[in-house]
Parts: structure tokens; C-alpha cells; sequence
């Protein structure tokens, strides 16, 4: 048998790979745990039931003033839908964090279907009263949803909108709220003209589709999702590549593209056109930034188990934009080795990525060893999920690491800036630090 009254000197944190990790504030730990979080949802190395209880057992160990802000910086920012509803809902459990409750959930609450949601997330573990604070933020919440907004999202399930209309006991602002809010009650709302309502309905696929372009319902989103849908519908690739030709582009990220051209590479050139368009006109990061680009196994994992896109269009995504945005930029990957990526654009530079190594571990000491020895730079970016082989040194001039995983323990902190998530708020995040700075 073996012994098991041994010495254990290896106390460090280390990540699921082995590399030792930094220790950080409960702030930080809270941080990093929810901005890059699909809730709920698992992750390559942790699995989503996890990540939530840790969120949870963090709430109460950091100032509610923070947590608040964290829930809002979630949803504004991070676009992030369920991750902040339950940062609110585990506020409500704790005194040090009530009082903050009903502001903060008034201003997380962003879509209708998010009334019911949250209260479904605070029935999770068994149906409890509401406290005051939350019926407080849903009924100041209700009255900014106008009957578009209503009806849209006054979907089957457990919990209704009219349900979460009598908890709040919200008040209408005028006669004609009031009329809504009857309608509403009554199941009389008019089913708005969306994309999932006429699918619904058991019309045409295809012609239901076509409908939507010529009558320009789809937004930028739900275009790029729907592709593989309108290929496969056999949708005149005519009304297609005018939509895509004439999509709003803005807030848009480019890993949205790069899953889209996944599943309809015919449309891959239109597609591009329109990333790059996004992209466009934005204020140059000054002087010359390297992006490493972590290309392990773990970085090829779906963003969830339900989505079509996979951590690495995350990665390449923030990829394409830095290489347009960047006065001069170098990008490299890293998995086993350190491999410079030929000085490409747009679809070619994701390829050119995704086909510069194996996607094997993830030695990110190593790269940046490399660089710093070998390679003159302004700013390091790295893009990574975090879960090194090997010890991380500092970088040697600006460091930052983007975070797209939300694991517990990681390595770039220290001289390393740290940046979870990987919303279009991240370059603008860079830029305004560095001319703090100046």
C-alpha cells in the first residue's frame, strides 16, 4: 500500500496544466471567474456547475460596491446575459450586499426575457419569497419594456412575464402601460415579425427567410447566426450577400464572422468584407505590438457546450482586429513552440494562425522567453485561456494578458495587465490605460 503520511511541500496554486499560478484578491478571483463566463456552461478543463459555486462563494468576500459594478461591467460591456444575474441574486443573500440589489438589477436587466430569467436563477435551489430589494429592482425594471419588447419575449416556460409582472407589483407609468401590461396578462400581446416567430409559425423555410432580407428584419446577429440556416433553406444567395453587404457592423466582433464562415465558407469573401468594415477607422495602438496567440488543445473547445463557436474564434477574432488596429504588429502562436504567423488580413491571417503549429500543450513561458530574448516589442498581447505547462516571466515592456476562459487559478497577473473576456471593449481598455499613462 502506498504511504500517505508524507510530506507535501508542492502548496502552491497551479493551473490545470501545472504551471505555477498567481495568487490573487478575491476581487480578482471574482473577476476572472465571471467576465469570461457562460454560465452554467462547461468549460475544457471545469465544468459550469463549478465555476458557478465558485462565483457564489466569492460574492460575500468582496465589497458590494464592487460586486455591483462587476454585474454591470458583465452586461454592458462583456455582453454577458446570465453570469451578472447571478452576481445580483447572490448579492440578495447576504445583509453587506442588499442595499445595493434593486439599483444594480435595474440596470443589468437589459432584455425582457431577463425578468423571468432572473427570478428562475433565484428559484435555482427552491422557491423562496422575493426579498424587498429584488421585487424593488424588477418592478422599476418592468415599465422600460414597451409592447414590442413584451411580446417578443413572452415565451413558454416555467416563469411567465405576467408572473414576474404580480412579485414586483410593478406600476404602469401612464394609461396606456397599463393597457399593455392588461394585454399582457391576458396572453392578447400581437406576436412581433421576428425571425423566430416566422420560423415558428410552420411557414417556408426559404420563403420565410427571403421575406425577412428583402424586408430587412434580421439584425447584424442574427444574420451571422442564421447562415448555415439560409444555405441550408436554399435562400437565394442574392438577398445573402445584401444583407451581409449592407449589415450594420457596428459592436460587431470579428470572431462572430470568423464562426459564421464555418458554417457558410460560399459566403466567406462577403464576410470578410464586412469584418474588415468593422473594423475600420479605429485609432491606431501606437509602436510596435507582438499578439501571441495561444493555439493548445484546450483553446480548439466550444465556448459552451450549446455554441458553435469555439474559444480559438475568440482568439483569432481579437487576432484580426489587433493586426488592424495596431500601428505595427507581429502576431505569433504558441503551443509546443513559438511560430511567427505570415504578416496576413482577415480570414487569411485565421488560418494562417490555426495552421502555424499543432494544437498541442501550452508552453507559454517558453514563447515568452523567446520573445523577450528575441524580439523588440512596445507591448505584448496575449491571448490566452491561461493553463500554462511552465513558469510565465514577466514581459519586458508593456504585458498584457486577455483571459478567455474563466478558470480558477491562471498566470497573468504580476507586471502582466490582465484582462478577462473578449468583448470590443478590450482595445478600447488598452488604449485608455496607455494614455493614462503617458
Amino acid at each position: 500500500m502506498a504511504r500517505l503520511n508524507l510530506l507535501n511541500l508542492n502548496f502552491r496554486l497551479r493551473t490545470h496544466e501545472g504551471a505555477p499560478a498567481r495568487s490573487i484578491s478575491t476581487e480578482l478571483q471574482l473577476r476572472r471567474s465571471v467576465l469570461a463566463c457562460l454560465l452554467w456552461e462547461s468549460q475544457f478543463y471545469e465544468d459550469g456547475v463549478e465555476i458557478a459555486g465558485r462565483i457564489a462563494e466569492l460574492v460575500p468576500k468582496v465589497s458590494a460596491e464592487k460586486v455591483a459594478a462587476l454585474a454591470v461591467e458583465a452586461r454592458a460591456q462583456m455582453k454577458l446575459r446570465h453570469a451578472p444575474l447571478l452576481l445580483v441574486r447572490e448579492m440578495a443573500r447576504h445583509a453587506t450586499h442588499r442595499g445595493f440589489v434593486a439599483e444594480t438589477l435595474a440596470q443589468v436587466i437589459q432584455r425582457a426575457d431577463e425578468l423571468a430569467e432572473f427570478v428562475a436563477i433565484y428559484w435555482k435551489d427552491g422557491r423562496v419569497p422575493l426579498s424587498a430589494q429584488v421585487k424593488k429592482g424588477l418592478a422599476a425594471t418592468f415599465p422600460k419594456f414597451d409592447a414590442y419588447a413584451l411580446a417578443k419575449y413572452d415565451r413558454g416556460g416555467p416563469i411567465k412575464l405576467r408572473d414576474v409582472l404580480f412579485l414586483a407589483h410593478a406600476k404602469p407609468r401612464d394609461e396606456e402601460q397599463a393597457e399593455v401590461w392588461k394585454r399582457l396578462i391576458a396572453g392578447e400581446l400581437t406576436a412581433p415579425d421576428t425571425w423566430e416567430v416566422a420560423l415558428s409559425s410552420g411557414a417556408d423555410k426559404r420563403e420565410a427567410w427571403e421575406r425577412l432580407l428583402r424586408e430587412q428584419k434580421l439584425g447584424a446577429l442574427a444574420l451571422l447566426r442564421n447562415l448555415r440556416n439560409m444555405r441550408e433553406a436554399g435562400v437565394d444567395e442574392s438577398l445573402v450577400l445584401a444583407a451581409l453587404g449592407s449589415m450594420s457592423t457596428a459592436r460587431v466582433l470579428p470572431f462572430r464572422f470568423l464562426a459564421a464562415a464555418r458554417y457558410a465558407p460560399q459566403w466567406e469573401e462577403a464576410l470578410e468584407r464586412a469584418m474588415l468594415k468593422c473594423v475600420a477607422g479605429q485609432e491606431k495602438l501606437r509602436g510596435k505590438t507582438i499578439v501571441l496567440v495561444d493555439v493548445s488543445g484546450s483553446m480548439t473547445a466550444p465556448l459552451s457546450h450549446r455554441s458553435e463557436m469555439q474559444r480559438t474564434d475568440a482568439a483569432y477574432g481579437l487576432a484580426v482586429l489587433l493586426r488592424e488596429i495596431g500601428e505595427k504588429v507581429a502576431v505569433f502562436s504558441f503551443s509546443n513552440s513559438l511560430v511567427e504567423v505570415p504578416a496576413r488580413r482577415g480570414f487569411a491571417l485565421r488560418d494562417a494562425i490555426d495552421k502555424s503549429q499543432p494544437h498541442s500543450a501550452t508552453y507559454l513561458g517558453r514563447a515568452v522567453t523567446e520573445l523577450n530574448e528575441k524580439h523588440g516589442y512596445d507591448r505584448l498581447i496575449v491571448i490566452t485561456d491561461e493553463q500554462a505547462h511552465d513558469t510565465v516571466p514577466a514581459p519586458r515592456g508593456k504585458g498584457y494578458v486577455i483571459n478567455v476562459a474563466s478558470y480558477k487559478n491562471g498566470v497573468g497577473y504580476g507586471k502582466w495587465t490582465h484582462i478577462d473576456g473578449w468583448s470590443e471593449s478590450v482595445v478600447e481598455f488598452i488604449r485608455t490605460l496607455e494614455q493614462t499613462a503617458e
